[in-house]
């Protein structure tokens, strides 16, 4: 049975077409992912459902008592309301009226405050309002809510929390959730993923999240020039070939549909040039041709575009010894100790507060370590992405915020206008001069990677990149990452964004102490390790307090736990003898070059060159056999 239904609705914004004559029916207990590029109007067809815009044209019904409720994408302020009226609030009307009685109840000495009693008493029980502080006394505890805090003391993703509990208790038979993931970090969306399971409600949501995406939906709405593509089930990859194979049938569609006007259109050029009577039915066709093709919305481009590679740095990047950084008696970071090599690519796993963010500016010497060093390589060219963008000034246009009195961008070789290279980041001449401050927060994300893209590095360090990006935009992010030939390291809550770029782990376990672990997230995940859930006790922004580590193993231990390597671990280690054997084989014959008796007596460049090209393969050949080594003994601990 429909809960929602949306018959050819329309809506512009200026000249942008949002939905174009869109129709959808959200049916009983559907999860549907709405998926679509930033700014293609998911946001906006959602504030449709709940009646906060109307449409220029066609109709939006949400059926005779169906409630919707929403979960937003922004945070809820961190105030003084305690986390009890918030939940309460979820049934405001109802809240008031008990409110009423309540206070009335407590003066009431004439017939007409004995009268009013009797009809606020009449409204609440038609509502079954007795029950309403059982029930959000029910969802509080469902949720682990801390019902006498106050706002102001809970984290961001504590506050989320609430917000559920508040959409819950108004008991909707459509709940929307608008980036439900962006501020959790991964225990708490795995509990999400939980309350999702058991909501008896219809539920839409938006999200960058892949492996969220496949986890709740059992299927998937691509919202693309404003209409409305409905894919059965969940599977990203499947959902990829697709998406492709609708696209493909649609650019046959187009070409037969445009080679068919060039013939009427010549037909009538002719018959113009011999003044012969024309058939008007077939005028009035190509007429209409006309008009199809000039309402054709063709696909916006995709972004495109590249990192640029500095000099090499130095083979070690950083050096980390027993550092320690804690913040009012919590320890962040306590007796840490690692070798950062160049080429690594490294993700920082934990959740909120844990202390990733302050590992990474001890590394950058933003913050100044309490105990223990950190000696940075030479040669190093840093690009830093902060979740919070803060290099980005809100009052400034785009250009003003990425140019910084430059004309033109030069990435490699080639020399790109700034007009053109903000192009690649799908902004038109006219956007690049808009304010940051009325920006999306997906496009903010394309403006902050232009601006870090735009100059040579050799150490990305990557804090929270992924939060609002488009999926089309983040796979290509992961494609340049993996093409980029310096070292990255890179905070994340998104697990398939982590399978699909690091090769490496700091996990943090939330009492400042972090382990290492070869692989990605998914690698990490199958050897049997959890992050710990914090959703025992709530985390305030002050205190970040944290219960002890449920997995308390020695790291010994861990390593000797029974593994299967991932695919994509299996394939490397398989390519591996390969590339070991090719470069043996370059090492010999350079090694065979550089001791022959009449090698110093060549040019100098060429001796020189030739040296350099032996120290090289010979770094190369002792890194992968390192590799090797690595992988093979996490093989033997699944025999």
């Amino acid at each position: 049975m429909p809960v929602a239904i949306l018959e050819q609705v329309s809506l512009h914004y200026g000249e942008q077409v949002l939905l174009d004559h869109l129709d959808l029916t959200i049916n009983e207990r559907e999860r549907l992912c709405l998926v679509g590029r930033n700014g293609a109007g998911k946001s906006t067809l959602m504030s449709l459902l709940l009646g906060r815009r109307q449409p220029d044209g066609g109709i939006v019904r949400v059926q005779d008592g169906c409630v919707v409720a929403e979960l937003p994408q922004t945070l809820p302020a961190a105030d003084e309301r305690r986390v009890e009226d918030v939940v309460l609030s979820g049934q405001a009307e109802l809240a008031a009226l008990l409110a009423e009685f309540d206070a009335i109840s407590l003066s009431a000495n004439t017939d007409a405050d004995m009268q009013k009693m009797a009809r606020l008493q009449t409204k609440i029980e038609s509502q079954d309002g007795w029950l309403l502080q059982q029930k959000a006394e029910a969802i509080m505890d469902k949720l682990k809510l801390p019902k006498d805090k106050l706002m102001a003391e809970l984290s961001g993703g504590w506050r989320r929390r609430v917000m559920l509990g508040r959409a819950l208790l108004s008991e909707p038979d459509l709940l929307l959730l608008d980036e439900p993931t962006n501020h959790l970090d991964i225990p708490a969306i795995e509990w999400l993923e939980e309350q999702l399971a058991d909501f008896n409600g219809a539920v839409l949501f938006i999200t960058h999240d892949r492996a969220f995406m496949e986890k709740v939906a059992n299927q998937v709405l691509d919202l693309d020039r404003g209409k409305v593509y409905r894919f059965d089930g969940s599977d990203y990859e499947g959902l990829q070939a697709w998406r492709e194979k609708r696209l493909e049938d649609e650019e046959k569609e187009n070409a037969l549909f445009d080679k068919r006007l060039a013939e009427e259109e010549k037909w009538i050029r002719q018959g113009i040039k011999a003044r012969r009577t024309r058939n008007e039915g077939r005028v009035r066709a190509l007429k209409a041709m006309r008009n199809e093709r000039k309402a054709r919305v063709d696909r916006q481009g995709v972004s495109d575009f590249a990192l640029d590679s500095a000099e090499k740095s130095g083979k070690v990047v950083f050096e980390i010894e027993n550092l320690c950084y804690s913040v009012e008696e919590k320890n962040l970071v306590k007796d840490f100790s690692s070798i950062v090599q160049r080429g690594d690519r490294i993700g920082l796993l934990g959740i909120n507060g844990c202390g990733k963010s302050t590992l990474l500016k001890l590394m950058l010497k933003q913050l100044k370590p309490q105990a223990g060093t950190v000696k940075q390589g030479t040669k190093l060219e840093i690009a830093y992405f902060d979740q919070l963008r803060a290099e980005l000034d809100p009052e400034k246009n785009i250009i003003d915020n990425l140019a910084q009195g430059r004309e033109f961008i030069e990435i490699g070789d080639q020399k790109k206008h700034i007009f053109s290279y903000l192009s690649d980041f799908l902004f038109t001449p006219a956007r690049a001069r808009t304010p940051v401050k009325a920006l999306s927060g997906g496009e903010a994300s394309r403006v902050m990677l232009a601006k870090l893209f735009s100059k040579p590095s050799n150490l990305l360090v990557l804090d929270e990149p992924t939060n609002d990006l488009d999926v089309e935009t983040l796979e290509l992010l992961e494609s340049r990452l993996m093409e980029y030939e310096g070292t990255v390291l890179v905070v994340s809550h998104d697990r398939s964004f982590l399978d699909n770029v690091v090769s490496y782990l700091y996990v943090f376990d939330g009492d400042g102490r972090v382990s290492e672990h070869i692989g990605g997230y998914q690698d990490w995940y199958e050897r049997g390790f959890r992050l710990k859930d914090a959703s025992a006790k709530p985390i305030t922004d002050r205190q970040q307090k944290q219960t002890k580590s449920t997995n308390p193993e020695p790291q010994k231990t861990k390593e000797k736990a029974k593994v299967k390597l991932s695919y994509k671990l299996q394939l490397e280690l398989d390519e591996l003898p390969q590339i070991i054997e090719n470069l043996e084989r370059e090492v010999a014959e350079l090694t065979q070059e550089t001791t022959a008796i009449d090698f110093y007596q060549r040019d100098t460049d060429f001796v020189t060159e030739r040296l350099h090209l032996l120290e090289v393969k010979q770094g190369e050949l002792m890194e992968k056999e390192e590799r090797w080594l690595e992988l093979e003994a996490m093989k033997e601990g699944d025999a």
